[in-house]
């Protein structure tokens, strides 16, 4: 990312910087890879060392569906549209998907953390599905609402303040760096201008206000499949200012720009962030491809060597029947996928999709949860199979009655 900086900090690094009452102000480097990765300086009134309590809260472990329980080797379908709204943004997590590279799933907050949070093993990110509300970081704030990514750096210290309205929300966290493509950057790290979004679009924490207040503030960290609480008495929100290239920020989806073709463009073209071995796409509305004898409706395709998961976020998806809104699909490596039948004639001649999804691929073989397993839909494997003539009536009635048309890949 680019170089920021929030609130007061020295002319010069690592020099003599003093409160109004003369005494100093902590220095705290946030870095990662060791010294030499994307760091910011971070300037405390109190050293964020001081914890006056350490405390076990507990272990953190996924359910896995093992491969007996699972069965073949197939497509899943996992509709999440009937998760319950429960705990706050970290307690409320649904993990459905993981490997050792990425896990995600779900979430509903009810409502606000009681305490602070702190990743210590992995970044994290947020895709905004309904609701709006504020991340409060150790950087500032920012808003969020419906269509926004929010990344958060491994280390920061937030908590998700959701709105009155009706939250839900794709999460996932990785132990790697999530940024954007390097395809998309020059040698200096700036956007270029085939990029299908800049930095005018991203938007980092605003104006960070230093918090003076004592008492019992907790601090919950996840490190080594378990959570620690760690109290301070005072806030952790206590910068007086901070600068470098290492901090959370938003970006909507509707900010990102769609590269369109004469013919079908595969997956990459809408791919959003990059972190290690896996990609985060989005697929959002846009025109469809111009030549006369253009196909809208993606081909069939074999994932050879990654897993493809499509959350569904809103539109009408002609390519798939019988996936709802918050719905998962998974195309697991190995065997072909493709639009269901009818669908690619039904393409022909459309002219722009209002599709909205957020594709994870993986590149090495995803896992699904016992979560998983129960919205999971056995029957979606043979969901390419010809319909029989009344579904066939009945679909192209569907079809008849719907808005503007979507083709997800």
């Amino acid at each position: 990312m680019f170089y920021l900086q929030r609130g007061q900090v020295p002319h010069k690094r690592h020099t003599q910087f003093r409160k109004p009452d003369g005494g100093l102000y902590a220095v705290e480097l946030f870095g990662v890879e060791g010294f030499s990765g994307k760091a910011s300086l971070l300037y405390h009134h109190t050293p964020p060392t001081q914890t006056n309590q350490i405390e076990k809260v507990r272990d953190v472990a996924l359910q896995p569906w093992t491969d007996d329980e699972a069965g073949p080797h197939r497509h899943h379908l996992v509709n999440s549209a009937g998760v319950p709204a429960s705990g706050d943004a970290v307690s409320g997590r649904v993990p459905l998907f993981y490997n050792a590279d990425v896990t995600f799933g779900v979430v509903r907050p009810a409502g606000a953390m009681e305490h602070f949070y702190r990743n210590g093993e992995a970044d994290e990110l947020y895709f905004v599905h309904t609701g709006s509300g504020t991340l409060e970081t150790i950087f500032g704030p920012i808003d969020y609402g419906p269509g926004d990514y929010l990344v958060i750096p491994i280390g920061t210290t937030y908590r998700v303040v959701p709105g009155g309205d009706e939250q839900r929300m794709l999460w996932l966290e990785c132990p790697s760096h999530i940024e954007p493509p390097k395809r998309y950057r020059n040698e200096y790290g700036q956007m270029l201008e085939h990029a299908p979004y800049c930095e005018r679009d991203i938007r980092p924490p605003s104006e960070m206000e230093a918090h003076h207040e004592t008492g019992d503030f907790v601090v919950e960290v996840k490190k080594g499949g378990r959570v620690t609480a760690y109290h301070y008495a005072f806030h952790p929100f206590d910068l007086v200012g901070w600068d470098g290239y290492l901090y959370p920020f938003a970006f909507n989806i509707g900010d990102f720009e769609p590269i369109t073709g004469r013919v079908h463009q595969p997956p990459p073209v809408h791919l959003t962030f990059q972190p290690r071995n896996f990609v985060v796409c989005s697929f959002v509305p846009r025109k469809f491809d111009y030549h006369p004898l253009s196909i809208p409706a993606p081909y069939n395709h074999s994932n050879i060597n990654s897993d493809e998961v499509i959350y569904y976020v809103a539109g009408n998806f002609m390519s798939r029947r019988g996936v709802e809104i918050s719905s998962f699909t998974v195309h697991p490596a190995g065997i072909p996928h493709g639009p269901h039948p009818g669908t690619v004639e039904a393409s022909i001649g459309k002219e722009a999709t209002e599709e909205l999804a957020v594709m994870i691929d993986t590149f090495h073989p995803l896992h699904l949860t016992r979560q998983a397993a129960e919205l999971d839909d056995p029957r979606y494997p043979y969901s390419w199979l010809p319909p029989s003539a009344a579904d066939a009536e009945a679909h192209a009635a569907e079809l008849a009655d719907r808005g503007p048309e979507a083709f997800p890949d």
